[in-house]
């Protein structure tokens, strides 16, 4: 197509920038709500040709539309209103598609257009061992494709980039449709290594957790908040390669379907593991909650205890601590008594010490003497079996 066709198919009159969202909006409005400017990326490849390069402005791709291949414009960032203005008169894109592209977040999906298709993903990466979960839309033509990144500084498809850097597999013989596949397929296979993080998270809060502290309920109710977004990310992906797989498409040739039906697959194992990964977090939070009641138990315990050894020890003293009239037949003996002093504490520690005995003899306190009984024959019986016979 020449510079003349293009200019004679003027695109639509309803791109429209603005610098902040508006509720009465008309349809295919873009609203770049992101700062700082966008950074594009071309990559133009056929099977015996690749050009990889930054470029500053969409029109130095125009040339490369014409040239056989595919060519792969990456938008990273949204706050280039203009660029975007202009991405959609160079590609001819249905107002509406650009705005699911620049408008975030958008649920992800798959709309349908004459001459293009579009799909709106979700990419998810760890930044510092923080979740970071971004939109990232790819659109594909005849024989172009390109995609919009919501964070300019952060995404998985590198080792993408190197498959058609190195020509692994079919990809650089593959049309457009084959390489919104693979970006598809990248953005899934994105998950893997979040949720490996997860899983050690998860495995260092498990033995963690047997010793709870304040901290161990605060981690968990983070990495469980981090999981349901990992959960709101992935499932309707999930629907979204489901719908690919019962709809077709006239821009998806029949011999690139089956290639979505692996993704599908790999949507599925990851919703697996983000639900198993939930259900453990949950888990943790109920162990960590019977622990903390335990200790709670266990504090209860030793104070009540206390609270049963000191009971007769108060009462003697409170006994022997009366006002009496020692000149009266009925008083005790024992105010007037050498001994007196040593009866009384004499008989407020055997009080104490009969009742701890009790204790450790019914297993409130200590081991109790039957289990220490049996353990010893146990031991006993280890050394007899290790003794050499003669």
């Amino acid at each position: 197509m020449t510079d003349d066709d293009r200019d004679s198919q003027k695109p639509p009159a309803s791109y429209r920038a603005l610098p902040s969202e508006s509720p009465h909006a008309t349809p295919g409005t873009l609203h770049t709500l992101a700062e700082g400017k966008s950074r594009v990326f071309l990559v133009h490849y056929g099977d015996d040709r690749l050009v990889e390069r930054e470029i500053g402005s969409i029109d130095e791709c125009v040339p490369f539309l014409e040239e056989p291949g595919v060519t792969w414009v990456d938008i990273r960032g949204l706050g280039d209103a203009a660029l975007f203005t202009r991405l959609g008169e160079v590609f001819r894109l249905h107002p509406l598609a650009l705005e699911d592209c620049v408008n975030v977040p958008q649920r992800p999906k798959t709309d349908i257009y004459p001459e293009h298709q579009i799909f709106i993903t979700r990419m998810v990466s760890l930044e510092n061992d923080v979740l970071v979960s971004e939109q990232h839309s790819i659109v594909f033509g005849k024989n172009w494709v390109v995609t919009v990144q919501e964070e300019p500084d952060v995404d998985c498809l590198e080792p993408l980039r190197q498959r058609i850097r190195d020509n692994r597999g079919i990809l650089r013989r593959s049309g457009a449709d084959y390489l919104a596949y693979a970006l598809f397929d990248a953005v899934i296979d994105g998950f893997y290594p979040v949720l490996e993080d997860f899983g050690e998270r998860l495995d260092e809060l498990e033995q963690r957790v047997i010793h709870p502290s304040r901290s161990s309920s605060q981690e968990i109710f983070a990495l469980k908040r981090e999981l349901l977004q990992l959960r709101r990310a992935i499932w309707p992906q999930r629907d979204l390669l489901a719908q690919l797989l019962r709809d077709e498409s006239p821009h998806i040739k029949a011999e690139t379907r089956p290639y979505f039906r692996d993704t599908y697959d790999h949507a599925i194992q990851v919703m697996d593991m983000v639900e198993t990964f939930r259900e453990i977090a949950s888990s943790l939070m109920d162990l960590l909650m019977n622990g903390v009641s335990n200790r709670l138990n266990e504090v209860m315990k030793v104070l009540t205890i206390l609270s049963t050894v000191f009971l007769p020890m108060t009462f003697v003293a409170g006994v022997y601590g009366m006002n009496f009239d020692t000149e009266k037949p009925f008083n005790m003996p024992e105010l007037k008594w050498a001994f007196g002093y040593p009866f009384a504490i004499v008989l407020m520690l055997g009080s104490a010490g009969s009742l701890l005995l009790y204790y450790r003899h019914k297993g409130w306190i200590g081991v109790p003497l039957a289990e220490r009984k049996r353990a010893k024959q146990a031991k006993q019986k280890a050394r007899d079996k290790a003794r050499p016979r003669r």
